[in-house]
């Protein structure tokens, strides 16, 4: 309720005076902290990988676009798993020569190593859509390359396993291929499953439901259930639109809506309640120490990523001279914000919580205090210092919003629209509806009218016509989704008409059924009693 009660306020206390919200998140956490009520309060890791995880990586993976996925995908697996290993190497590196043990130092690295994209959505939205997709994209799958590389190290560090290349590269390559296949196969059951569905509370509670039920068994099975709940949403973006009713699809939608904005502003709201405690356990070392560490850190991580992005991708280039990939190459300028934007969120905190304090002897771990408290510092660092210049990054790079996504709108709009019109007479003869009927929905048609008027109260043709515009609108949305499928236009486009789509099916079927209610007309074709009295 206290955790509820602070998102609210923070939230709305960030839009009122346009603050970073995450960064008012985690204040206002730390001011709940250092209540005495409060001073203890630890949400188990365990709970938050997989209460919060799932469904956050879920909705990211569904409102994604697949098709600049693909066509960015070497620079999103660069960044996904060299740059994560680069940053965790360069951590441990760091890590080491202050004092760590080599495990826990690269268990730091693990750590602080995968971005959160979340935390810089609201600037995001300013980035054009290619930026804006591989931030995403990175930001779901190294996840399962960090805590896959975690699982290594802190079973080094706690169970003193032996390591070795290749078993290492082994468990790598086992926890993305076993991830992938049981998200692709819990997408297959779902997407089955949803064509025999036909009520919006049952489909409702299954895509609630589908996360967990992919999550879950992918880490019983012990591989990477990131992956698993990705593949499974990305998957599901491509099919949902064939298989979901509009009802339920714009009720799933403004669930998925405010439980992931909860969600996520609630972790930030939990890495500030536990800061506090996280800073005041930090007994076997020196504060000075432990500061100088997490800056260290902290600036490594964000070197690592600016010089990552300001030399592979023109060594890449340099080596590879195909036209296509000139179409995709950026400036140095237009690159920065993309450098900038490495800021670390709650997946750092869960898996930093995560590691054990004592040893599989009962040891207590030599380093574990200065791993939570380096974490926690590394995000604050990158919240403060990253998240709140994000704006004026992009104001001075020159970045502005992807105009080809209008004009992707504009063209599939169009087609659409013809599409309809083509089906026009064959949909009419079928339906029995009247001349003037299908000449009025032709005309609407034609001046680009995505939106039903609503019928009128009485007249003939009404019921004819609104069937007729109910059919029409599977026919643009078979329309829409075969654009998508053909790449001429992307999965944000494609959600954005179908919700115009799926708005004006639900209030035809509403009139659909108001129409079907109103009692008959009284046989002499006098008007029905109002119940209210002549002349009154």
């Amino acid at each position: 309720m206290v955790t509820l009660v602070a998102v609210l306020a923070m939230a709305w206390l960030a839009h009122r005076l346009r603050w970073n919200e995450p960064i008012l998140l985690v204040a206002g956490g730390c001011l709940i902290g250092l209540t005495p009520q409060f001073r203890t309060l630890a949400l188990p890791s365990p709970v938050v990988l997989l209460l919060f995880l799932p469904p956050l990586l879920y909705w990211e993976s569904l409102t994604t676009s697949l098709r600049e996925i693909r066509t960015n995908l070497r620079g999103i697996v660069l960044l996904s798993t060299g740059l994560v290993l680069a940053t965790a190497a360069a951590v441990a590196g760091v890590g080491h020569a202050l004092g760590l043990a080599w495990p826990l130092a690269f268990a730091l690295g693990a750590v602080v190593a995968p971005t959160d994209a979340i935390a810089v959505q609201a600037v995001a939205r300013l980035l054009p859509r290619r930026i804006r997709t591989v931030l995403r994209a990175e930001s779901l799958i190294n996840d399962g390359t960090a805590l896959a590389l975690y699982a290594v190290v802190v079973g080094v560090a706690v169970h003193g396993q032996a390591v070795t290349w290749p078993g290492t590269a082994a468990r790598f390559l086992l926890a993305y291929a076993g991830g992938v296949a049981i998200g692709a196969a819990c997408a297959a059951v779902v997407v089955a499953l949803r064509r025999r569905l036909h009520d919006r509370v049952l489909e409702s509670a299954l895509a609630v439901l589908t996360p967990f039920a992919t999550y879950l068994p992918a880490q019983t099975m012990g591989v990477s259930g990131v992956v698993a709940v990705v593949t499974c949403g990305l998957i599901g973006s491509q099919a949902g639109p064939k298989v979901i009713s509009a009802g339920a699809r714009v009720q799933i939608t403004g669930f998925w809506e405010v439980s992931t904005f909860i969600l996520n502003s609630a972790l930030f709201v939990m890495v500030g309640i536990q800061t506090p405690a996280i800073v005041s356990g930090i007994s076997s070392i020196s504060p000075g120490h432990a500061v100088v560490t997490a800056l260290l850190v902290g600036g490594v991580v964000i070197a690592v990523r600016l010089l990552w992005l300001y030399s592979v991708p023109y060594l890449l280039r340099a080596i590879d001279r195909r036209p296509v990939q000139r179409t995709l190459r950026s400036g140095a300028r237009e690159r920065f914000p993309l450098a900038w934007s490495g800021v670390r969120g709650a997946v750092s905190l869960a898996a930093a919580l995560s590691v054990p304090a004592t040893t599989a002897a009962g040891r207590p771990l030599a380093g574990h205090g200065l791993l939570v408290f380096t974490a926690v510092a590394v995000i604050l660092l990158t919240l403060v210092v990253q998240g709140t210049t994000m704006p004026a990054v992009i104001r001075w790079a020159g970045l502005r919003g992807d105009p080809d996504e209008t004009t992707e709108e504009r063209r599939a709009h169009r087609q659409i629209v013809t599409a309809a019109l083509e089906a026009l007479p064959d949909h009419a003869d079928r339906l029995d509806t009247p001349p003037e009927t299908t000449d009025a929905i032709r005309s609407e048609l034609r001046q680009y009218a995505a939106e039903d008027p609503g019928p009128p109260d009485a007249g003939p043709g009404v019921r004819s016509g609104l069937e007729l515009r109910h059919t029409l609108i599977g026919v643009k949305r078979s329309a829409l989704i075969r654009l998508r499928d053909q790449r001429t236009i992307d999965d944000i486009v494609l959600r954005r008409l179908q919700s115009v789509l799926d708005s004006e099916e639900i209030r035809i079927e509403l009139a659909l059924r108001a129409f079907s209610d109103r009692p008959p007309p009284p046989p002499d074709g006098t008007a029905a009693p109002s119940g209210r009295a002549p002349g009154a």
